[in-house]
């Protein structure tokens, strides 16, 4: 079960986190390079990268894809700011700040979309997959990962559900994806799940990387001392906690051709 994002509150939290989020999105680092490999099994050279929902500007694509221009877009403007040390490279990403649902972007301007655990974050994910759909030129490919319903399941059996994001399932963002005109959908998830040496350390993590709650109907007001303790005795002494990380690819199908819309007329007149 999903519910609606406060956008405005998610893009605080991110940019009240930017100098701390390199170094606590461990599991957004992971599954960015899981992504990489799955990219090595495609036929694809693009000329033009679209990093929705960048973070930090990274030069995740140099070896893969080194002439490669690549733009790096993210809702926070702080985030786009926090890699500039690193970034000194020639063939830098191009920072953007902009909305996943209104890209600044031309149509069909990009080769590959590419988005590493954004998705989840979008008040209106659906806006956002039709947008990315719309800057994509034809024969061009999405990749992205976001969070299934799993997903911080021990979290959200100890703090309780309203404290918690609920996540798209896999099928249904195929479903989506499908509705948005993109032709051939593959989806499939994995498990991950990251130890932490307690309680502390877990939340800790989660707000140095702006992953904490900004549903719009949270709790309001301060949870207090005893729900703190309640909840560092739930949670327990070393916690682990289960992240469902959903990836999904497909592309953007060719125009059709008038021959081929009256070739395809004509088998339906005859099947």
């Amino acid at each position: 079960m999903t519910q609606s994002i406060d956008s405005g509150l998610a893009r605080r939290r991110f940019t009240r986190a930017a100098k701390t989020y390199a170094g606590a999105s461990r599991l957004e680092a992971e599954v960015a390079s899981r992504m990489l490999e799955r990219l090595d099994l495609v036929r694809l050279t693009p000329r033009r990268i679209l990093d929705a929902g960048s973070g930090p500007p990274q030069r995740l694509f140099a070896k893969r894809c080194p002439g490669a221009e690549v733009i790096a877009l993210d809702f926070s403007l702080a985030m786009l700011r926090s890699g500039r040390k690193r970034l000194f490279e020639r063939n830098r990403p191009k920072p953007v700040c902009g909305d996943l649902a209104r890209l600044p972007l031309a149509d069909a301007s990009v080769d590959l979309a590419w988005s590493n655990m954004a998705l989840h974050w979008m008040a209106e994910p659906l806006a956002a997959l039709r947008e990315l759909h719309r800057v994509l030129k034809p024969e061009g490919l999405l990749m992205l990962s976001t969070l299934g319903p799993d997903t911080l399941k021990e979290l959200r059996a100890a703090a309780g559900d309203a404290r918690v994001h609920g996540f798209l399932d896999m099928h249904d963002l195929g479903d989506m994806l499908v509705a948005c005109g993109f032709s051939a959908p593959v989806m499939d998830m994995e498990i991950l799940q990251f130890a932490y040496r307690n309680a502390d350390q877990l939340l800790a993590d989660l707000r140095s990387s702006g992953q904490t709650s900004a549903r719009r109907d949270r709790p309001r007001g301060l949870a207090g001392r005893r729900f703190a303790e309640r909840l560092r005795a739930a949670l327990g002494g070393a916690p682990r906690m289960t992240f469902e990380v959903v990836y999904g690819h497909a592309w953007k199908a060719a125009p059709r051709t008038a021959e081929n819309a009256k070739a395809i007329r004509f088998q339906r007149r005859i099947s």
